[in-house]
């Protein structure tokens, strides 16, 4: 499980197609504790660290794969080296919980729509994939980009949220024009409330 709490903002160094999928190497600084097996949300995806080196002559990094399924629904087949990527590692049971609970298990992908600069903060705009607007509300939580955020305003066919300096500065967000995809994962708790209540007639 992850908090949307991102760690760091890493860069790809290699990608290697393969006939199963993609291979990224992810350079990362300051992840002493990377261990084989190790799940890591990469730009919201949560991935399985496969090889790794903390501390080599070029700096830290890691090397997940993506199934051809994963590349299939995420953005990140796209990806080319030198573009960031969010990092966070997963939440360790006695870690303090800052954000809210994120699976890194994406829904699908959101396009941004808008940005604006509102005093010293950012406000953002993006579309509502068809089907997920259910799962969107007012002052709700959802991840973007494996960022924990709130929706500050929904309407009909466009969401909004807030961003304070540290997070546009922290992350990939600062990097992202109108037109650019995110990977959007929808509060949990929604779906699973919609699941017990499938089919309940009162």
């Amino acid at each position: 499980m992850f908090t949307g709490i991102v760690e760091d903002t890493g860069a790809v160094r290699e990608r290697t197609e393969t006939a199963d999928g993609l291979r990224l190497r992810i350079g990362v600084e300051g992840f002493d504790d990377l261990h084989h097996g190790q799940s890591i949300s990469v730009s919201g995806v949560c991935l399985t660290v496969e090889e790794y080196e903390t501390d080599g002559d070029a700096g830290g990094w890691f090397e997940v794969f993506l199934a051809s399924e994963t590349v299939a629904k995420t953005y990140l087949g796209d990806v080319k080296e030198g573009d960031p990527v969010n990092v966070e590692r997963a939440m360790p049971a006695d870690g303090r919980f800052d954000g809210h609970v994120v699976q890194g298990h994406v829904d699908t992908v959101a396009e941004v729509t808008g940005i604006e600069r509102v005093g010293e903060d950012w406000r953002f705009a993006f579309a509502i994939p068809e089907g997920h607007a259910d799962y969107l509300v007012d002052k709700g939580s959802v991840t973007l980009d494996g960022i924990s955020l709130t929706v500050a305003e929904k309407r009909e066919a466009e969401f909004d949220v807030a961003v304070i300096p540290t997070t546009y500065d922290l992350t990939t967000l600062s990097e992202k024009s109108v037109g650019d995809p995110v990977h959007l994962e929808v509060d949990v708790i929604a779906k699973y409330v919609e699941n017990m209540l499938d089919g309940y007639a009162g």
